[in-house]
């Protein structure tokens, strides 16, 4: 049996569920892209904070320990609404990799270059 392509994978099963929610992303009128680009933004916000609290990051406290079950959790749910957000702004499986290809070597080539200088245009063909 031949396995699935796993990020095309992971963009269905988010499609399947922003679906079940009520979501319909192949409908949005510009301004539902924003607030559901906003609504995932949050959310993303919001996860990154419970990511950060699955660590030890409080210096001055002693209580605290490192949680990986839950941190493991917390990266899988910025990924659920990481692909929701990409989704919104009509982004398949297949051009985020794209995407990432590219930004990829840009990134690179910013280290090789020593990356002294904000440069906005390297990213343009992205």
């Amino acid at each position: 049996m031949e396995t699935p392509d796993q990020l095309r994978e992971l963009f269905r099963m988010q499609k399947s569920l922003n679906e079940r929610i009520g979501v319909q992303m192949d409908t949005m009128t510009e301004t539902e892209q924003v607030q559901w680009l906003l609504n995932y933004c949050r959310a993303m916000t919001q996860e990154i904070a419970e990511l950060t609290d699955s660590v030890p990051w409080k210096w001055w406290a002693k209580y605290q320990k490192f949680d990986i079950q839950n941190a493991r959790v917390e990266v899988v749910d910025l990924f659920h609404f990481l692909i929701s957000a990409a989704q919104v702004l009509g982004m398949s499986a297949d051009d985020v990799f794209q995407a990432y290809v590219k930004k990829n070597a840009v990134n690179f080539q910013r280290q090789e270059s020593g990356y002294v200088k904000k440069d906005v245009e390297d990213s343009k063909h992205i």
